[in-house]
C-alpha cells in the first residue's frame, strides 16, 4: 500500500470513528458522567424526598465517586460528611450512632448525606442553591448572607456569595445536576423541577 493510500484509509477510518461518536453522543457523554452507587442514591432519594440527581451532583462534586475518601478537615466518605454533622443526623433521624469507620461505607455515607440535603432543603423551602450552599459553607453562613441581603439564592446574582470555594462549588453541582437531568432523566424517569 502506498503511503497516499495509506494516509486515505486512515482518514477514512478517522472520519468514520468521529461520525460514530456524534451519532452516539449520548454513549460517550454517560462515560464522561459516569453515575456510580445508583441503588444507594435512589434508595436514600426516595426515604427523604430528594432529587437523586442532586445527591449523584454533591457526590460527583464531593469525592468524584471515589470510596474511602477523607479531606484534611476530617470530611468522611462519598459525601464528605463531617463527623460531627453525621452525629448531629443520626441524633435528629433518632437512629444509633454510627463509627468512623461506617462513615465510610458508602451506604451510610449517602444515608447521612442525602437526609441532610434533604433537610436543607426544608430550611429553604426548595430553594436547591441555598441547600447546596449550606452543605458546603455552613447553614449559619447562608443564613447570614439570606439575612443581610448579601445573596438572594438565584444563579443569576451567584456571584455575591463572599466564599469563592462555596460559589465555585454550587456551580459546579448544578451543572452535573443538569448534566444528569440531561443524560439520564428519560432513563431513570426523573423530570427536572
Amino acid at each position: 500500500m502506498t503511503l497516499l493510500r495509506k494516509k486515505r484509509v486512515f482518514a477514512l477510518l478517522l472520519i468514520v470513528f468521529v461520525a460514530l461518536l456524534f451519532a452516539n453522543s449520548s454513549f460517550l457523554a454517560k462515560k464522561l458522567y459516569p453515575i456510580r452507587f445508583e441503588q444507594e442514591i435512589r434508595d436514600s432519594a426516595a426515604n427523604y424526598d430528594v432529587d437523586p440527581f442532586l445527591i449523584a451532583a454533591i457526590i460527583r462534586v464531593e469525592s468524584n465517586y471515589q470510596v474511602g475518601l477523607q479531606s484534611k478537615k476530617g470530611a468522611i466518605g462519598v459525601m464528605q460528611i463531617m463527623p460531627d454533622t453525621a452525629e448531629w443526623i443520626v441524633d435528629a433521624q433518632g437512629h444509633p450512632k454510627h463509627t468512623l469507620e461506617e462513615l465510610h461505607l458508602v451506604d451510610v455515607n449517602i444515608n447521612l448525606g442525602s437526609w441532610y440535603i434533604g433537610w436543607l432543603l426544608k430550611q429553604y423551602k426548595g430553594n436547591q442553591l441555598y441547600a447546596v450552599a449550606a452543605y458546603n459553607a455552613g447553614q449559619g453562613n447562608v443564613n447570614k448572607w439570606k439575612q443581610n441581603q448579601v445573596w438572594d439564592g438565584t444563579m443569576e446574582r451567584i456571584e455575591r456569595i463572599p466564599f469563592g470555594e462555596t460559589r465555585h462549588y454550587v456551580q459546579r453541582v448544578m451543572y452535573y445536576w443538569k448534566k444528569y437531568h440531561k443524560l439520564y432523566g428519560d432513563e431513570w424517569g426523573v423530570s427536572e423541577g
